[in-house]
């Protein structure tokens, strides 16, 4: 997982204070999130389409992130359609047409598009370490703050462990298909994973504590808040209060 993809970049977002990111993506993120109103609905897609384009974000990679996140919202397009009856209903199978399903399944497709590409140009422009740190001094929860951190820092870890273990696999001529032998193979490689991570996370630990480690998360930067990024919350809230009018006028 490449989680710093569009954190280093020239365009005027990727400039701004992570500590005005953060509040702009949560604002924007709870307004949406209770939204009704469709012309609301378009007009935060269309502002996340907007800010897109302001942070530059490479098309291709943008694309691929838009495409895992509606892979399983398509499965949501598949389902929400239809209800549970009584009768026979459907070829038999007790399920009928409602069309109010679509109605929801358009209603979080354009909420988790409008909301993923917010989130990416503005929380995914800077760097990940930075993100923490402004999450700090927000005053998020320092238990969160490190659950956050270990996650990302051993992420890639993990990740050569399974890879170690899956050229074990290849190297003694294991071919994977559908069959029980396959699917008993990789619940051994699962448990074994499960095994070595907690391995690490005890060695991890170990080392902290020998290095005086004793759950405080230590600030080392500490950002200097300018006139642009007061800018660019007067216009992000006068964004936010014009929609939410807009939802309002048309609730």
């Amino acid at each position: 997982m490449h989680l710093e993809t569009f954190a280093h970049g020239h365009s005027p977002l990727h400039r701004l204070d992570p500590r005005a990111k953060l509040a702009a993506a949560l604002a924007f993120s709870l307004l949406l999130a209770l939204a009704r109103a469709w012309p609301l609905l378009w007009a935060g897609l269309g502002v996340g389409l907007l800010t897109v384009g302001v942070a530059r974000l490479p098309l291709v990679e943008l694309a691929k992130r838009l495409l895992a996140v509606n892979l399983f919202i398509a499965m949501l397009w598949l389902l929400l359609p239809w209800q549970v009856v009584d009768s026979p209903g459907w070829l038999g199978l007790g399920l009928a047409y409602h069309p109010h399903g679509l109605d929801m399944a358009l209603a979080i497709t354009l909420k988790s598009n409008a909301l993923v590409l917010v989130l990416m140009a503005l929380v995914a422009t800077s760097p990940i370490n930075q993100v923490f740190h402004a999450l700090a001094h927000w005053r998020a929860p320092v238990k969160l703050l490190h659950l956050f951190f270990f996650f990302y820092r051993y992420l890639h870890v993990l990740h050569r462990e399974y890879h170690r273990l899956d050229w074990g696999l290849k190297a003694r001529g294991f071919s994977p298909g559908s069959n029980w032998r396959t699917y008993r193979t990789y619940a051994h490689v699962s448990g074994m994973l499960l095994v070595r991570s907690y391995d690490r996370a005890e060695r991890v630990y170990q080392a902290m504590l020998c290095r005086g480690f004793s759950g405080t998360y230590w600030v080392l930067d500490h950002f200097a808040w300018q006139r642009r990024d007061t800018w660019f919350l007067a216009v992000w809230s006068l964004l936010l209060l014009g929609l939410f009018a807009l939802g309002r006028t048309l609730a």
